[in-house]
């Protein structure tokens, strides 16, 4: 049965465009289109759908007190179709901390490639959300069709478990996406300051992980900011990928840093988790510990399995916790995990293990 999906949004353009590319997908349909929020309630009263695309600045009630009624009344995954300014992402960003279950840019107009690119992680978002159950939102609330590898971006090598002996500098390497910002959040946040230097994968659009950086670094004793190419990663920091980049973990010597470059697609993302991983199996090894958090899809999920190939510490956000448990389901069915466990209790965990790394 395909899943019902109200489109919310003041601009007719919006409105036909992103109808237009959500009814390409066999899996969903969209049932209606709505110009503000009293024309989406009506739709609602006749036809509930499964997920709400929403537009946050709207005539008559903007969608911040929208989105605040839906989740106190009527839980219903809502997707946040923002545009790419500034301010823009911070409402976004609020907007997710209300309940929000994921955010993608509006589409535009642009090359054949980029359009299909939309497509692709326009459909993706508005799917993993609707199969969200409600009560997890009322949780929540309280507190290129062809599907790349990481071989587009990196060329895999063998490596074993005595990779990199000459070091035993650590290195935590994170993914996330559906439900990512809350679960990262909560991490982070149990996370010290002197702990061993992150880098962090949260599938999100160009622009919105800077802000999204910032928020965390304001409730998080470690530092955290969005990565830039040539980065060293160290103690006591957490850099986020770019939105619309790949990240990629390198090492020189003792240091260790981040590459920051174009590619396509991998695993239906950019930044990809699969990316990352490969990239930590091969430049840190043993050293490396890996987690996998809530998300749909199976991104990271090969890459996890080659991290554990190379020796590395392995963790999975449990389904009871994971608003979407589809990427740790997936790396943990291919073999890549070690430990499953509560987000509550992955960062004591993840420090023991940092700890025990790399002999």
């Amino acid at each position: 049965m395909r899943k019902k999906v109200l489109v919310v949004d003041d601009s007719a353009v919006v409105r036909k465009v992103l109808g237009g590319i959500l009814s390409t997908d066999p899996e969903l349909e969209v049932i209606g289109a709505a110009r503000d929020p009293f024309e989406a309630v009506e739709i609602i009263r006749r036809v509930k759908p499964d997920v709400i695309t929403l537009d946050l600045e709207m005539p008559r009630m903007d969608g911040l007190e929208f989105l605040r009624r839906i989740m106190e009344q009527h839980p219903i995954p809502v997707v946040i179709c923002s545009s790419l300014a500034q301010e823009g992402t911070e409402t976004a960003l609020q907007a997710m901390e209300l309940g929000a279950v994921e955010v993608i840019a509006k589409p535009v107009l642009g090359t054949k490639e980029f359009l299909e690119e939309s497509k692709v992680m326009i459909c993706d978002a508005v799917k993993a959300a609707a199969g969200i159950a409600p009560w997890k939102l009322r949780r929540r609330n309280k507190d290129i069709e062809k599907k790349l590898t990481a071989d587009a971006v990196l060329t895999p090598v063998k490596v074993g478990i005595g990779v990199l002996r000459e070091t035993t500098q650590k290195v935590i390497v994170v993914g996330a996406s559906t439900g990512g910002t809350e679960a990262l959040k909560l991490f982070l946040s149990n996370i010290p300051k002197d702990s061993p230097g992150m880098v962090i994968v949260q599938h999100m659009p160009e622009r919105f992980t800077s802000s999204f950086a910032r928020r965390l670094d304001e409730s998080c004793e470690i530092e955290v900011r969005e990565a830039v190419d040539g980065d060293t990663v160290r103690d006591g920091l957490a850099l986020i990928a770019p939105g619309g980049k790949h990240t990629i973990l390198r090492r020189s010597g003792a240091r260790y840093f981040v590459e920051v470059r174009d590619g396509p697609l991998v695993s239906r993302h950019r930044p990809s988790v699969d990316v990352l991983f490969r990239s930590a199996a091969q430049s840190a090894g043993r050293n490396a510990v890996g987690v996998i958090l809530t998300g749909m899809g199976d991104d990271g999920a090969r890459g996890m399995r080659e991290l554990r190939d190379a020796g590395g510490r392995t963790f999975a956000q449990d389904e009871a916790t994971c608003v979407v448990f589809g990427m740790p389901k997936e790396a943990i069915a291919k073999g890549g995990v070690e430990k499953v466990l509560p987000i509550e209790a992955l960062p004591a965990a993840v420090l023991k293990a940092c700890v025990q790394v790399g002999g």
